[in-house]
């Protein structure tokens, strides 16, 4: 990127599916837990898409009364499958992650070492949802809804 001294004109740019992502976004949501009690949580990511727009970086900070959550993850697509590596620093763990895109959804699966949960991502415009299902944990469900 840096380094860089032509572009290309925007008729001919190529706009990868993760395109939408970039930038900061915030919001709120929920943390269900297994006890059947939820905590209104806080959320920011950032998300730094390379330049075609078929990889991200990004960095996901959440908090509410009881819980922290700072997760970073790398992802890329071919245009169907996405892969990539997580890590969660306030619990000192990282794993893997595989899954599906289509149109503006992404349905995938993280794993670590004894941790494995389900994400679906929705982006429309500037607004995206993210619902997360740990499997195992006393946290059953994590909803949050994010704006530009």
């Amino acid at each position: 990127m840096a380094g860089f001294v032509f572009a290309a004109p925007p008729a001919f740019a190529q706009t990868g599916p993760f395109a939408p992502l970039a930038g900061t976004w915030s919001g709120e949501g929920t943390i269900t837990t297994s006890n059947g009690g939820g905590e209104r949580i806080r959320c920011r990511a950032k998300y730094t898409v390379s330049e075609g727009g078929r990889a991200f970086q990004q960095a996901l900070t959440c908090a509410s009364d009881s819980y922290k959550v700072d997760i970073s993850s790398n992802v890329e697509t071919d245009g169907t499958k996405v892969t990539g590596t997580w890590s969660e620093a306030t619990r000192g763990v990282s794993g893997s992650l595989s899954g599906q895109i289509s149109g503006p959804n992404i349905s995938a699966m993280v794993e670590a070492q004894g941790f494995q949960a389900g994400i679906a991502v929705n982006t429309r415009g500037r607004s995206q949802s993210i619902n997360i299902k740990p499997g195992g944990t006393e946290i059953t469900d994590v909803t949050v809804n994010l704006h530009k």
